[in-house]
């Protein structure tokens, strides 16, 4: 299915012939000895360099890895914020014909937000992984069902693959809940955050005492976005599902109430909340989040003593996840293939993945080996093995209903209902402010 959204990223490359047939010229003869690899922030060159045996060596200031055959991994990194790294990438994909062998896009990464983008089938930006020598029905047959559609096109052709699986949960204060509720136990405070009302009703029961549900609305969005039953676009119009209007509705009430506020996420204010001397209940996260964003490692957070606790909260949602794709037109398409296959199917990289980093792998085997493991537990979780309930919501997950305008639209509503949660506006003149954004972003829709 072909979406204008992508026209301005395809035109060049779609107008040149022969592109895939290079890869096949280049597999049978002496590929290149330097491989690009874009990406937004080091998460990956660091999982790479501990995780992939040909890495030798990097440099200081970490933007060349040397392999041990000499090959040279260039690492191209831009910012994810206000679109600099969908833009710079969109630009080097659309030189790839002409541009040298050691300037080629080798491997790119996308996030779930604008996978899509990417895995188009009239984009072919994105290599099929059959044509790498990567059999999805076999070397991927581990892999969560719903990771390996979202990198597949409209053909159900697989284009991308990930080592990373988000299903997420509800992280709470352990110190709160037992001054709050009389228990820290996941199962009681699970029964204070079952369902939406019930999560109402404790926000207020934690009002009373003084502290807030959660630091921001926007920590509840996601796990309201993940559950809608229709895209943002359909028809090439902009719908606003009902679950978003109850994310809304709900979430004008918690300001109003002082149980929550209306920060940024990522924003100085929405983090301080990571600290023990905040008044945050709770944030909502996948396995990432907890060890990688809640500042464990800082003097005076709470997870550096392992204060925070997991639990599944009101509805099963996903955040995140990094798809490793090879650029259609690359010199390296053994490596690549090498890489790929490595990082997200190797067994014992994937136990290792999530011994060494609490990370929770795109391996179902293994996960739930390591879920029934007592062995394990993250110490920021105060030794709690979360696994269990990481995989139950993996196997719930639902991501038929995204569509490439998703980053788009999610940004521009939670920009727009801040006006209306803060006062500044109606929900009508905040919602016609989100159209007009989106609209503005792209064109080709109406509402």
């Amino acid at each position: 299915m072909k979406k204008r959204a992508v026209a301005v990223l395809l035109t060049a490359v779609m107008a040149v012939t022969g592109m895939s047939a290079t890869v096949v010229c280049h597999a049978e003869s002496e590929e290149g000895k330097v491989i690009n690899i874009y990406s937004w922030n080091d998460e990956f060159r660091t999982r790479l360099e501990a995780i992939y045996p040909e890495v030798e060596s990097t440099s200081s200031d970490g933007t060349v890895t040397t392999l041990k055959d000499g090959t040279e991994i260039h690492w191209i990194i831009n910012p994810n914020q206000d679109g600099v790294y969908q833009q710079k990438l969109d630009e080097a994909l659309l030189n790839q014909a002409d541009a040298s062998a050691d300037d080629k896009v080798d491997i790119f990464l996308s996030e779930t937000d604008y996978v899509f983008k990417y895995t188009d089938k009239d984009a072919d930006v994105a290599m099929p992984l059959t044509d790498l020598g990567i059999d999805p029905d076999t070397d991927l047959a581990d892999q969560y069902d719903f990771t390996r559609t979202t990198a597949s096109d409209s053909d159900g052709v697989q284009r991308g693959s990930t080592w990373q699986c988000c299903p997420g949960t509800l992280v709470y204060r352990r110190d709160i809940a037992k001054e709050v509720f009389g228990t820290d136990d996941p199962a009681e405070v699970q029964k204070k955050v079952a369902d939406w009302d019930t999560f109402k009703a404790t926000a207020e029961e934690l009002k009373e005492k003084g502290y807030q549900m959660t630091s921001t609305v926007n920590d509840s969005y996601r796990v309201f976005s993940n559950n809608v039953t229709s895209p943002w676009v359909v028809d090439g119009k902009i719908t606003v599902d009902d679950n978003i209007k109850n994310w809304v509705d709900m979430s004008k009430e918690m300001v109003d109430a002082g149980e929550t506020a209306t920060y940024e996420l990522w924003s100085d204010d929405w983090s301080k909340g990571f600290f023990t001397d905040s008044n945050v209940f709770s944030y909502f996260g996948p396995a990432w989040f907890i060890d990688f964003s809640m500042s464990a490692d800082q003097d005076g957070s709470v997870g550096k003593d392992g204060g925070w606790a997991a639990t599944e909260g009101p509805q099963g949602f996903y955040w995140g996840g990094t798809w490793i794709t090879a650029a259609t037109g690359t010199d390296n398409p053994t490596l690549v293939a090498d890489i790929m296959r490595t990082m997200t199917t190797n067994v014992d990289v994937m136990k290792e993945i999530v011994t060494a980093d609490n990370d929770f792998v795109n391996n179902k085997p293994a996960m739930e080996e390591m879920a029934a493991d007592e062995s394990y537990g993250d110490a920021v979780l105060g030794g709690q093995n979360p696994l269990a309930m990481f995989c139950a919501g993996a196997d719930k997950i639902d991501l038929s209903n995204m569509s490439i305008y998703d980053q788009g639209c999610n940004e521009e509503f939670q920009n727009a209902m801040k006006n209306y949660f803060e006062g500044n506006a109606t929900y009508e003149e905040a919602l016609d402010l989100f159209y007009k954004a989106v609209v503005e972003k792209y064109p080709e829709l109406s509402y």
